[in-house]
């Protein structure tokens, strides 16, 4: 889906608070009225260990933390439940249990999905397996897909069951940018399973994993009500992007970047522009708006699907890492423990946050 990025006039910007597409990119401040602060949120849960991905049964959550443990939330309680993997996790730059999934069944299987980089032999690679809750420890039981190239950073790692109750991940392009323009590699691409790991007969490339290639590093994935997929994806400094995912797109990285157009590549719906960074991750969908966690730009973004802007809807948090809606209920999890953030007391948090 190619997609002509068109800017708004300036006085619309300050009528309605939202910045569109390639308006002011620079370190303008994305806050308007509107967004709320730290201290008009409810911290659900604190002292988190490098939390990365969020997921929810019956009131309870579960988030993955990336030193390889699932921290447990509900009732008012936080409960570091352990993770036994076959292989031993790497401490790589940005590496380490990632994604995570309840399978659509966990209830009667107690089974879920991780994604997580692992060191063997000397070399690093990620994999995608299948986790069983006993007690208060997971442990791998099944290797869906292994050997995800990986690098010293850019390692994706996003797991989501989509509409069609098919496992999507993202991977990053491994540091070698040309991977994501390889087809025969799974770097660089958002990627499709059936829940066995097996291929699906419907994916784009055939006897294929790959669902659309040409990304550098998404980290957010999410669907609207009519199954319409988005991703969010890191620029290489700056250009970050929201994209509507099609199966079997070349979304062009690193052939073009930002608003850069070419025939064949897919254009950014939005694009942070070449001075300013968001560093997007995880991602949700309520009412025609697509919320993203930003790690760079210290805020859960709202973009509007229909007028093409958007705004910060939080601030005074710090970097966030992963979103997730319940009705009009926004948890997002603070990333400051991470390496590249600037922690305080209590840190990480899960926040909530009513939307309007």
């Amino acid at each position: 889906m190619k997609k002509t990025l068109v800017p708004l006039a300036a006085a619309a910007v300050l009528l309605s608070g939202c910045l569109p597409v390639n308006i002011f990119e620079d370190d303008t401040p994305l806050t308007d009225g509107n967004t709320k602060n730290g201290s008009d949120l409810e911290v659900v849960a604190e002292n988190l260990t490098i939390p990365w991905s969020i997921d929810e049964h019956e009131g309870t959550f579960y988030i993955s933390e990336r030193p390889g443990s699932i921290a447990k939330v509900g009732g008012g309680n936080v409960e570091q439940q352990s993770v036994s993997l076959e292989l031993t996790l790497s401490e790589a730059a940005e590496a380490g249990l990632l994604g995570f999934v309840l399978a659509p069944d966990f209830e009667e299987s107690n089974e879920a999905f991780g994604y997580y980089t692992y060191e063997q032999d000397g070399n690093q690679f990620n994999r995608i397996v299948k986790l069983v809750l006993d007690g208060d420890n997971w442990s791998e039981t099944v290797v869906l897909l292994d050997e995800i190239p990986s690098g010293n950073v850019h390692h994706g790692g996003r797991l989501e069951i989509g509409p069609d109750d098919k496992l999507y991940a993202t991977a990053g392009d491994a540091s070698d940018e040309n991977l994501a323009q390889d087809e025969s590699s799974l770097a660089g691409k958002i990627l499709r399973l059936n829940l066995d790991g097996s291929i699906p007969e419907d994916n784009p490339f055939g006897d294929s994993y790959v669902y659309s290639m040409g990304h550098r590093n998404a980290q957010g994935l999410t669907w609207t009500g009519d199954g319409d997929l988005y991703a969010s994806e890191h620029g290489p400094s700056a250009n970050d992007e929201v994209n509507q995912i099609v199966a079997g797109a070349n979304y062009g990285w690193p052939t073009v970047e930002g608003t850069d157009e070419q025939e064949g590549l897919e254009s950014p719906l939005f694009v942070s522009g070449d001075d300013r960074t968001w560093a997007p991750s995880g991602m949700a969908y309520r009412d025609g708006k697509v919320y993203v966690a930003a790690l760079r730009g210290t805020t859960v973004l709202e973009f509007d699907l229909a007028t093409e802007e958007y705004r910060a809807i939080v601030e005074d948090v710090g970097r966030v890492r992963d979103v997730w809606l319940d009705g009009d209920e926004l948890y997002f999890i603070s990333n400051n423990t991470d390496g590249r953030g600037d922690p305080s007391d209590n840190d990480d948090k899960l926040y909530k946050l009513t939307l309007e």
